[in-house]
């Protein structure tokens, strides 16, 4: 296949077996892990867990990731279209609330496939993405999706370029973010768990408070109060080679996370702060699912 899935529309050949171009990724998926997620937010993990499947590769190159192993290095294991859906059927039998697809951008042209066949327990999709998607290419997804759980990383381009190679993703997160809110509607929750809906992600960096600040200003003007969940997370760890990075190379502050939880309280905003427990390199996964296992 030539691949134009992403912003990045590099045109580049994908083979069953190789990939080029930015991803350099196969077209045929790679699973990392697959399981019970229990870290996301609460409306997403629930008290059973999400169904979470994460995909190995991904469309942006940020310096920080925590998910190096799977974002960069693409480890993982081939699995078909059948095996695909066969942990989408396990998932559910375990009692999952979802079945939640983390960072599933590379592979769309296998999930619109997977995704047409009725969902084992007729359970919501969660879509768990970077943000950094094509409008026309998420279209593809309406009806297939039923929860959007995107970051929004930056909305200043000169940061989105240094930390994520991509000058252009605070312009194209944005408008997919509108496009997902446009096929969902605002948040239904049942019991707790959401049914339908938008959760716009943004993970504070170390020292870039004013960055967080512009994001929720974003969020505040685009949506009304309720229409969307927002989850400030505190998470950052420093993982990977920072060197050519020192101002990312400590954890956050608790002032930091203290003046971004005031700022959305006093935007009225709603949603999750996620606490300074959940730093820690305790709380990466471990990559099970490799070749030859």
């Amino acid at each position: 296949m030539i691949c134009n899935l992403c912003p990045r529309q590099c045109g580049a050949e994908r083979t069953p077996e190789v990939g080029k171009g930015w991803c350099r990724l196969p077209s045929v998926a790679k699973v990392a892990r697959a399981e019970l997620h229990h870290w996301e937010e609460p409306c997403i993990s629930g008290t059973k867990g999400a169904g979470t499947v994460f995909f190995s590769g991904c469309t942006l190159g940020c310096v920080f990731c925590q998910n190096g192993p799977i974002s960069h290095e693409n480890q993982g294991k081939e699995v078909t279209e059948e095996e695909l859906y066969a942990l989408f059927e396990k998932l559910a039998g375990e009692g999952a609330h979802n079945i939640e697809l983390v960072t599933p951008t590379q592979y769309i042209h296998v999930l619109q496939k997977v995704l047409a066949r009725p969902i084992p327990g007729d359970l919501p999709v969660v879509w768990n993405c970077g943000g950094y998607e094509r409008v026309e290419i998420l279209k593809s997804l309406e009806g297939k999706v039923d929860v959007y759980l995107p970051d929004l990383k930056y909305v200043t381009e000169e940061l989105a370029e240094k930390y994520s190679a991509a000058p252009d993703y605070p312009s194209t997160a944005k408008a997919a973010i509108v496009e997902m809110f446009r096929q969902t509607g605002p948040v239904q929750l049942e019991d707790g768990i959401l049914k339908k809906g938008v959760v716009i992600r943004h993970l504070i960096l170390p020292g870039r408070l004013a960055e967080a600040k512009r994001v929720m200003d974003w969020v505040s003007e685009q949506f009304a109060p309720g229409e969307v969940l927002f989850s400030l997370m505190a998470q950052y760890t420093p993982c990977g080679n920072l060197e050519q990075f020192p101002e990312l190379q400590r954890t956050i502050r608790p002032s930091e996370l203290r003046a971004a939880r005031n700022y959305m309280d006093a935007l009225g905003i709603q949603g999750y702060v996620q606490e300074l427990e959940a730093v820690g390199e305790k709380f990466i996964p471990d990559w099970n699912m490799r070749e030859n296992e």
